[in-house]
């Protein structure tokens, strides 16, 4: 009564293909989260970069919309920095001048006003009665969440938070 363990289905390559263009429609995706789930499909190495090819080809892969797309959603949705988006990228293989290009969509006066709520809401949940501990606790979350440290002083000493 032993079961025999169960086989993954290999798919051929216009299965993946078809597959993959609607894992694409979805929502933005990057190159390596294509190719690894083309090779999660058990399709072949060299009929992976073909439709690797092909996606690209019929603009369902983008590498610089899926930045943009990336970099901006992180920042407006769960309010992560610069340093956290740009490490984000990294780890899904997107390039360097692409990187660099998608931070530049970031409207600075944003991205400040983004920092400052943050330390705002952060401030408000605290109990914390020693000046120097709430502002260390501030730092160190406004710097978990990406944001540059220089940028971090500057808001908590402007704007008198603490």
């Amino acid at each position: 009564m032993d079961k025999e363990p169960e086989r993954k289905k290999v798919y051929s390559k216009q299965e993946g293909f078809l597959k993959a263009c609607s894992y694409c429609a979805y929502q933005e995706r990057s190159q390596n989260e294509v190719r690894s789930k083309l090779y999660d499909w058990g399709l072949y190495p060299s009929d992976v970069e073909l439709v690797i090819s092909d996606l690209i080809q019929e603009n369902f892969l983008n590498e610089e919309r899926f930045a943009n797309a990336y970099t901006l959603g992180k920042f407006r949705m769960k309010g992560w920095g610069k340093k956290k988006i740009k490490q984000g990228l990294k780890l899904k293989r997107v390039p360097d001048k692409i990187i660099a290009n998608a931070l530049k969509k970031i409207d600075e006066k944003q991205y400040i006003e983004k920092l400052r709520e943050l330390i705002w809401k952060k401030k408000d949940s605290l109990k914390e009665k020693n000046h120097l501990k709430e502002r260390y606790k501030l730092t160190q979350y406004a710097l978990m969440k990406g944001y540059e440290s220089d940028l971090i002083f500057d808001v908590l000493n402007n704007n008198k938070l603490t």
